[in-house]
């Protein structure tokens, strides 16, 4: 094994098992933050149908572990930067692990609470850190397929939250059902304190060999593919809207992903008339898809040797499928399940892309902070979700709350750079 990450084999670059390792590591760290943050949403439906709390009210419990992470996720980034991404992931899914299991010993939703606060401050560590893990360890011709998978973590945590936590709910209610983020966190902390390792120097700088012909790109003259970061330490942010601009389109994508992830289970229960168990599992499965998604688009973006491109397309089909979905539940229509399946799977195809470009944009030496900046701005967007959105479902129902959260995707196609300006700051 050589001293990095990559080799050449008859001109080709073969990644080392250890950047793999590191990568399946980080993928379990983040899905186990992801679980810790969406267990309160499959509480909406208990906390709503048996507790007596409004959607509103619910949907704000259920975005206070999001608040909590917003909170903290530069932070985190920060200290990557500074110290790497093992004791980062390590130190916060064991804080993560023990305020899911001091939140199953009180009384009362604000207590509650206070620690799905304190266990989204801890839990945001994973979502940095495991997208540092792509970038020190995968060359760029292989970083889309690699973040892809990386992404992946997030629709699978959601699948363990959907399948887990309602069936813990309704056979112990809110305490039982935390101990389910709290076992898989505490796990997690321990595999990834003994197995992650440090990126020896130059692991993501093998380059052009593996570069796709730039008509296959169709980026003239660029030789095809997407160019690794360079280190510097330069702030990525001044003179440039490049990095601006893709946190804003992840901005407004974000609404109609949490939207269904956050609904979708009521939304299947009360409008559908499913059992609380088959929409769990239809959410779990429709989450999977959409994990196995996120890895095609990435490898898509690789070959096309651009992540702004797929991004484009992925904005106007998730405005279209929200559309899709208002109709549906207008007309009653008997495939609506199908709608909500492709929904689910479109609306989180975006993650990946963006990410990726944030790292590559930043370089080395900034990727931890923008990452940190990227997820801030998505949940932020993703706090507000919950009681915004529950409200707007109250006051004029399901599909013309779809038809509102439409906009956002809408919106989010102008701002999407060009690939001219995407090579340029490559």
């Amino acid at each position: 094994m050589t001293s990095t990450a990559t080799t050449r084999t008859a001109g080709a670059i073969r990644i080392q098992p250890r950047a793999w390792l590191n990568l399946g590591l980080g993928v379990g760290a983040q899905a186990a933050g992801t679980v810790f943050i969406n267990t309160p949403a499959f509480l909406i439906l208990l906390l709503h149908t048996q507790r007596g709390l409004t959607l509103a009210e619910a949907g704000l419990l259920a975005a206070t572990p999001t608040v909590g992470m917003v909170l903290t996720l530069f932070a985190w980034g920060a200290l990557v930067d500074r110290i790497g991404e093992r004791w980062v992931i390590t130190v916060g899914l064991t804080v993560t692990a023990m305020a899911a299991f001091a939140a199953m010993t009180v009384d009362g939703y604000v207590a509650i609470g206070a620690f799905l606060l304190v266990g989204g401050m801890a839990s945001a560590s994973t979502n940095s850190a495991s997208g540092s893990l792509v970038v020190r360890w995968f060359p760029s011709s292989r970083r889309g397929l690699a973040m892809g998978i990386r992404q992946m973590a997030v629709p699978l945590g959601v699948t363990v939250a959907a399948v887990s936590v309602p069936v813990a709910a309704e056979s112990g209610g809110v305490a039982l059902a935390l101990l389910v983020p709290g076992l898989i966190a505490a796990v997690f902390a321990v595999a990834c304190g003994l197995g992650i390792r440090t990126a020896p120097r130059g692991a993501s700088d093998a380059r052009a060999a593996s570069a796709l012909p730039a008509a296959a790109a169709g980026i003239p003259g660029t030789g095809g593919g997407v160019a690794a970061p360079v280190t510097r330490a330069a702030n990525p942010y001044r003179g440039s809207t490049f990095l601006w601009r893709i946190h804003a389109v992840s901005v407004l994508l974000v609404v109609p992903q949490f939207t269904v992830s956050t609904f979708g289970l009521v939304w299947l229960v009360t409008e559908l008339g499913w059992k609380p168990l088959a929409a769990g599992v239809l959410v779990g499965a429709a989450q999977f898809v959409g994990a196995i998604g996120r890895i095609l688009v990435g490898v898509w973006s690789d070959r096309l040797g651009s992540r702004v491109r797929p991004l484009r397309w992925v904005a106007m089909s998730a405005g279209v499928v929200m559309l899709l979905l208002a109709l549906s539940d207008a007309v009653a229509w008997g495939g609506a399940a199908v709608v909500f399946v492709i929904a689910t799977v479109v609306v989180v195809a975006d993650n990946g892309l963006a990410f990726t470009s944030v790292a590559e944009t930043a370089g080395p030496a900034w990727s931890g902070r923008a990452l940190g900046v990227q997820n801030t701005g998505q949940y932020v967007a993703a706090s507000i979700v919950g009681p915004a959105v529950g409200a707007l479902i109250g006051l004029v129902g399901y599909p013309l709350a779809f038809v509102a959260v439409a906009l956002f995707p809408a919106a989010a196609i102008a701002l999407v750079p060009r690939i001219s300006e995407e090579r340029d700051h490559l």
